[in-house]
């Protein structure tokens, strides 16, 4: 089955070299934090964060794949991937959560109404199975402060 990519970070990104990126657990949803790319976008600045929440989690993983593995094609995904970098949703392949090893699995199971997210960072990749992604509502997140949203799939 071949998927379809939906890119998600629209006039933001992640730091491009040191993103610090972090995964929490909060109840059944995961928080993705990480610095913003204030080089490209002007609307943060030099080390704010970023906070995604992905709501009703199955699994997830943050895990090895770095960009010189990517250019070099050592990703499973490097021939269908639009770029390096970006933030995904991957529609319409239910097999495309399959390979790693390295996935944390909570307590919800995989339904067909949830979305495989992928976030590329300059030295890892987080991936998640979750309802869907919204951006956290909290003061300090530097996303809710410049009124970016998450499309809907």
């Amino acid at each position: 089955m071949v998927a379809s990519w939906v890119q998600l970070n629209q006039e933001w990104n992640a730091d491009p070299n040191a993103p610090d990126e972090s995964v929490r657990v909060s109840g059944e949803d995961i928080l993705l934090q990480f610095r913003m790319n204030a080089f490209q976008f002007k609307d943060f600045s030099k080390g704010e964060k970023g906070v995604l929440c992905f709501r009703a989690c199955s699994r997830f993983r943050l895990g090895e794949t770095n960009d010189e593995g990517w250019y070099r094609g050592q990703c499973r995904f490097f021939a269908s991937a639009p770029s390096w970098g970006e933030f995904y949703a991957i529609i319409g392949d239910p097999s495309s959560a399959n390979g790693p090893n390295d996935w944390v699995v909570m307590n919800h199971p995989v339904t067909l109404n949830r979305t495989h997210f992928l976030f590329y960072f300059c030295d890892s990749t987080f991936e998640c199975v979750a309802e869907r992604c919204v951006v956290e509502p909290i003061p300090d997140n530097a996303l809710f402060r410049t009124l970016r949203r998450i499309p809907s799939l």
